[in-house]
């Protein structure tokens, strides 16, 4: 199969699972994740329609995708990966969306990007929902507690709520305890399922899920 006709079978996969789920057709966003493929390997699905992206680092992203959004209209960029403090400057002037605000030191950084550069992206918190050590993202417990420092105290606006779910463990619960912790935050953005689980993210109430892999091809 081509990339386009892979990402034809990802969106009719979602369709269907927003079928199964009684939600409203196109209620879900595909985020494309082109991480560690380069332009020319991108390109045809832009020809072919996608317009929404996935990246993991702000340093890769840099080295492709100016010259991809000035070639085609209407591309939104999702940093995906984890962000460190000294690159706040180079993620809010080229992303859309950053999904994994996860600390307060990374919401102040970028803060005060936004405000110095007028730009603001939509921002996600990245909720670490098995509490693994070695992965980032806020403690489900301090999520309610850090959305509200995140708007009250530095101002931000919070978009919605992001998980990676344990390889080895069932998603589904832990895509219920994001769409829990999202209602207790006042927030109806849901950034969950990659290629493994996407469908069943949908399921879970997803509005958008990340998928590379089904699409690009293994890396």
């Amino acid at each position: 199969m081509s990339i386009e006709e892979r990402l034809d079978e990802v969106k009719a996969k979602i369709r269907l699972a927003e079928e199964e789920a009684n939600r409203d057709p196109g209620s879900v966003e595909l985020v494309a994740v082109s991480k560690t493929f380069d332009a020319d390997t991108i390109r045809p699905t832009l020809v072919h329609g996608q317009r929404v992206f996935g990246e993991n680092r702000v340093q890769e992203a840099q080295g492709k995708w100016p010259e991809l959004k000035a070639a085609f209209d209407g591309v939104e960029l999702h940093l995906i990966g984890p962000l460190q403090s000294n690159k706040a400057a180079d993620a809010v002037a080229l992303f859309d969306v950053i999904e994994t605000v996860d600390r307060e030191k990374i919401a102040r950084a970028l803060s005060e990007e936004m405000l110095k550069q007028g730009r603001h992206p939509k921002l996600y918190v990245q909720v670490n929902t098995g509490n693994e050590p070695q992965k980032a993202g806020i403690a489900p417990e301090e999520t309610v507690a850090f959305v509200g420092l995140c708007r009250n105290d530095l101002g931000l606006s919070i978009e919605g709520l992001m998980c990676i779910p344990p390889v080895d463990e069932n998603p589904g619960p832990h895509f219920a305890l994001l769409e829990k912790l999202a209602r207790e935050c006042g927030l109806d953005k849901l950034s969950m399922g990659m290629s493994g689980d996407y469908e069943t993210a949908v399921a879970f109430g997803a509005t958008s899920v990340r998928v590379g892999s089904a699409i690009f091809g293994s890396r």
